[in-house]
């Protein structure tokens, strides 16, 4: 056995195999993988081998494309047959919801390169005979999809890896896992220890108990799935006997099944309400191929409308049920990355879809540990996306409702129930009785919008859409039964009522609750010259002045933006919330060994309430005796202030474009600070805002957002981030690669667009953009200006195309529209209502 490696990982399902291959095709030979029992013993085994492109999220889709396209090129490599059958995929439509998230995810395929063909009912009919396609809206296929054979999948992985020098040592146990002084990890087992530089953790059900070992509260618990096989049909047997082809992968999302031939029978996998959570403390010492009892009324809703759409299905007997546990997170995506506060420690797990997403997953894992970045955005399946709040308890809610929803409508506005509400600000219920519709973001309840006192959606229009057998498009009703908010592609229920928090922004002034912001206080003698080796930006000279920073990657691309505000002290950081464990993480990585730097979380001890607009000075004046004015207190400057009685920072920024205030304060004063400006503001307005009317009028400035217009694929200057890069302050993170590329040609360019001709559905981002015919760009983000009066999108498009007057066109929800390249910020380009005096 190897007593020393470059890279040691753990667990030998399709996942950890597969990363094993990446490696050592990325040239590190000296590369193990330890399995406690056989390969594949774990999930693996028993999964049902499908290999679905379909996803929602930008980082999983491209992940997906990859391991389909590579499972085809490994058969070839390695001359193993994977069991690779490239039969289709079909997804079923029943309702106009189901075929607007078709019609997204169109979209988003085709700008990760992936064929998705749009079917007629009697196209359906064509393709799977035995299929009654009553009801049908139509359907969409994945030509390229299929599903394969995981365990001869897995052996050709082992093989490829073991051809390029990686060995793997089987029957053989991890039993502890320490990190040394020197930085490297000392890997024990039961056959001897490993000493290696970097671990890779890939252990499914097991991923808990391998994180204890290392101190890691990994945020995967399994769920039980189970699917059906059936006894031979007559039908697909002599359909075998003629020749034909198979009929593909059969998926009725709206009844949340899929459904496949197998060995001349069928094979359906529902995804039912009331699955449980498993291994919660993890597997036993002796499991290997298990299987749980199966549980046939939680099948029965699905097997009913099985038969009705396959009536075949109920001609067979069953032949088997298969029960076992797939890892789940809280959100459906697995995690993929660095952990969290260990150096060269990566987690690989989580995959609720792990065949599909083996290759990928070790493709980008690979990459990101030999080459030090992966090669597309990670973000939506980063580790540190979750923080620690996401332990055993938030855990098991939040993984059945991420398991029971796989095939429900993935809405851009949904916001799910399950373990909340968890961190709130102390103003929470204030904003709750002034009608605050919360969603939540890394824990915290934000409010998205406000609904108007006693507004309830109309009953006749819930259900309108709804999915068949879930009913599954609104929020779930507030404590005295009134649903407030119906979930959509299109402009909802809500859409007015964010228009009237817009205007009253714009007109008088609103307040807006950001506690969740990420905050951290960076201080000690070499505070300053790391800030400036670390940000592209020049960190504040002068004590009160803020900046808005951005860290990048060592190819210029953009990892994390963040407002720079300096004091006496040190410097304050603030950093979007939803990325604060991903963000402090990178931060600690990157400080100095000699402790002239101390970084401090202060998330929790700060709180952030926003006044915006254009009588917020007069608000403000109410409360304090600090001056206001332009000469004494200008943009982009901070000051600690009176608030009545209270204190806090005043930092005169945000994200609105409208004059204002980041009341940045002590959490404990945060309700007599929000009594006292509402209080003050009645005089001139003030009504509470949401998220969403903030994300409208940031739309309107052309602000970037990580991982939107920001991200490690688009570099600082194609993202127009040029004024925010200072070339001449000293070497920087990434700063060799922008001088490179500042005398090249970029390959993408941020625009603002105007899309013509919208009645009811704005872009949100990840639409395709074209000229003439040919994909050119793809959006980011997008909505509705209501100061402008626009429909707008913020895209990423090739630099010809940039120019200002470009017509080009924009696909949403399936229909073309015109749009045209604008001015940046199409609100108050100068800044006027920002810098207003007074």
């Amino acid at each position: 056995m190897r007593e020393e490696a470059r890279a040691v990982v753990i667990g030998g399902g399709v996942v950890g195999v597969s990363t094993l291959y990446h490696l050592a095709k990325k040239g590190w030979s000296d590369v193990v993988l330890v399995e406690r029992k056989e390969l594949t013993s774990g999930s693996t085994w028993h999964a049902a081998g499908l290999l679905p492109l379909f996803n929602m999220s930008y980082s999983v889709g491209q992940i997906h494309k990859y391991s389909v396209r590579f499972y085809q090129e490994l058969e070839r490599e390695t001359g193993m047959n994977v069991g690779f059958t490239q039969c289709s995929n079909i997804r079923l439509a029943r309702t106009k919801d189901r075929w607007d998230e078709y019609m997204y995810y169109a979209g988003i395929a085709e700008t990760i390169g992936v064929k998705v063909n749009v079917l007629t009912p009697e196209q359906v009919k064509e393709i799977w005979p035995l299929c009654e396609t009553e009801g049908l809206l139509g359907a969409i296929q994945h030509p390229e999809d299929g599903y394969i054979q995981p365990a001869d999948l897995t052996q050709a992985l082992a093989k490829g890896a073991r051809d390029r020098g990686a060995e793997i040592y089987r029957n053989t146990t991890v039993t502890g896992i320490e990190q040394r002084p020197d930085g490297r990890w000392l890997v024990k087992t039961d056959k001897g220890d490993i000493v290696a530089e970097h671990v890779i953790s890939a252990t499914g059900n097991f991923a808990r108990r391998t994180g204890k070992m290392v101190g890691l509260d990994v945020p995967v618990i399994p769920v039980e799935h189970q699917y059906i096989v059936t006894e031979p049909h007559p039908a697909i047997l002599e359909r075998k006997k003629q020749g034909l082809p198979e009929m593909g992968v059969l998926r009725e999302s709206d009844s949340s099944w899929y459904m496949r031939e197998e060995n001349g029978g069928l094979l359906l996998g529902p995804y039912e309400k009331g699955a449980p959570c498993c291994y919660i403390d993890g597997p036993s010492d002796e499991s290997e191929y298990e299987l749980f009892q199966e549980d046939l009324d939680r099948l029965m809703p699905h097997v009913e409308t099985a038969i009705a759409r396959v009536p075949a299905f109920g001609e067979v007997g069953i032949k088997k049920i298969y029960n076992g546990a797939i890892p789940y997170t809280p959100d459906g995506s697995p995690i993929i990355g660095p952990a969290p506060g260990l150096k060269n420690f990566w987690l690989n797990e989580g995959h609720s879809f792990g065949i599909t997403a083996a290759g990928g997953a070790g493709w980008q894992l690979a990459e990101w540990i030999v080459e030090g970045e992966p090669s597309i955005d990670m973000m939506g399946v980063d580790p540190r996306r979750f923080g620690p709040y996401a332990t055993e308890g938030y855990l098991k809610e939040k993984n059945e409702e991420a398991y029971a929803n796989v095939f429900t409508v993935h809405y851009p506005d949904e916001e799910r129930a399950a373990a909340r509400p968890l961190k709130t600000s102390p103003c929470y219920e204030r904003m709750k009785k002034l009608g605050a519709v919360f969603g939540s973001v890394y824990g915290w309840e934000r409010p998205n919008w406000f609904a108007p006192q006693g507004y309830e959606v109309p009953k006749e229009e819930l259900g309108v859409g709804a999915d068949v057998l879930l009913k599954h498009n609104h929020a779930a009703p507030l404590e005295d039964g009134r649903i407030v908010e119906k979930w959509s592609f299109r402009r909802s229920n809500y859409f007015e009522h964010v228009g009237n928090e817009v205007k009253n922004v714009h007109e008088n002034v609103g307040l807006l609750d950001m506690t969740a912001f990420a905050k951290c206080w960076v201080s000690g003698p070499g505070a300053e010259a790391w800030l400036n080796r670390i940000f592209a930006n020049r960190v504040p000279t002068k004590n009160g002045r803020i900046a808005l920073c951005h860290l990048l990657t060592k190819h210029g691309g953009v990892r994390s933006e963040f407002t720079v505000y300096r004091q006496p002290t040190g410097f304050y950081l603030v950093s979007a919330g939803a990325y604060e464990a991903h963000d402090h993480d990178v931060l600690r990585k990157l400080l100095p060994e000699d402790g002239s730097v101390r970084m401090v979380p202060v998330t929790s001890q700060w709180g952030v309430l926003v006044l915006a607009g254009p009588k917020s000075r007069d608000v403000l004046r109410k409360l304090t005796r600090t001056d206001l004015s332009n000469a004494a207190f200008p943009w982009l400057s901070g000051q600690k202030i009176n608030v009545g009685p209270a204190t806090a920072h005043a930092l005169r920024v945000n994200f609105v474009g409208e004059l204002g205030w980041e009341l940045h304060h002590p959490i404990e004063m945060q309700n007599a600070i929000f009594d006292m400006l509402m209080e003050a503001g009645e005089e001139y307005g003030i009504k509470p805002f949401g998220i969403r009317a903030m994300t409208s009028m940031a739309i309107e400035k052309s602000y970037r957002l990580i991982p939107r217009e920001l991200s490690i694929e688009y570099t600082a200057w194609e993202s127009g981030l040029d004024r925010f890069v200072r070339l001449d302050k000293g070497d920087f993170v990434g700063r060799e690669a922008l001088l490179r590329q500042r005398d090249g040609r970029l390959s993408w360019k941020f625009v603002t667009l105007e899309v013509h001709d919208v009645t009811d559905a704005d872009a949100r981002g990840n639409e395709a953009i074209y000229k003439d015919g040919r994909l050119v760009g793809r959006a980011t983000h997008g909505g509705y200006g209501w100061r402008v009066g626009k429909s707008l999108a913020l895209a990423m498009v090739r630099p010809e195309f940039a120019e200002e007057g470009t017509g080009l066109e924009i696909k949403i929800l399936g229909k073309l529209h015109g749009a045209t390249v604008i001015a940046e910020s199409p609100f108050d380009p100068q800044n006027e209502a920002l810098r207003a005096d007074g």
